[in-house]
């Protein structure tokens, strides 16, 4: 499931930001709930920037989120090669569908090829934008990827059967899973 607490592992509280300006600027930790609506935070869980991220502390003790590594060795278990795993952007051929939920109770229409065969059972929540505005719930999942040095994303779409590898902006609030 999505992350979806408040506090690092330390019990330290994260900031919630919902202004969008103040999401644009930020330069520390922060989370939101998607469309600023904390009831779906159940289902869908936070959005976490970066900055949160870089704290080593977002996930519980004894868990971490996963690095590039971690996903290329699950993407590789689904049936990526090796060497398309260590291309960027779009990639691979079904396993982005093996990793989405099944049916349209979150994503929209086509929900190409998802059969979730992984258990992973990835859920469109979207995304912040820097600039703060909400995108894509519904028609992308995405998660951030342990990195220190740079923000860098997974992402699945509603009309692809891929799997999105890049790096990306710091200041967008994305979904985070734990391992």
């Amino acid at each position: 499931e999505n992350l979806r607490t408040t506090k690092y592992n330390d019990g330290t509280g994260i900031s919630l930001v919902t202004a969008n300006t103040t999401w644009d600027n930020l330069t520390t930790p922060a989370y939101c709930w998607s469309n600023n609506n904390d009831s779906d935070g159940e289902i869908y869980g936070a959005l976490y920037n970066w900055y949160a991220l870089k704290t080593g502390k977002l996930c519980p003790t004894g868990w971490h989120v996963p690095n590039d590594s971690e996903w290329k060795q699950l993407e590789i278990h689904l049936g990526m090669t090796q060497a398309v795993a260590d291309q960027g952007d779009w990639r691979g051929v079904d396993e982005g569908g093996k990793l989405k939920e099944t049916g349209f109770s979150h994503w929209n229409s086509p929900n190409t090829a998802a059969t979730n065969n992984s258990g992973f059972t990835a859920i469109p929540n979207g995304g912040r934008q820097s600039g703060g505005t909400f995108i894509d719930r519904g028609k992308m999942a995405s998660f951030w990827v342990h990195d220190y040095l740079n923000a860098h994303v997974r992402a699945f779409n509603y009309e692809l059967t891929t799997i999105c590898n890049r790096s990306t902006n710091g200041q967008i609030g994305l979904s985070v899973r734990c391992v």
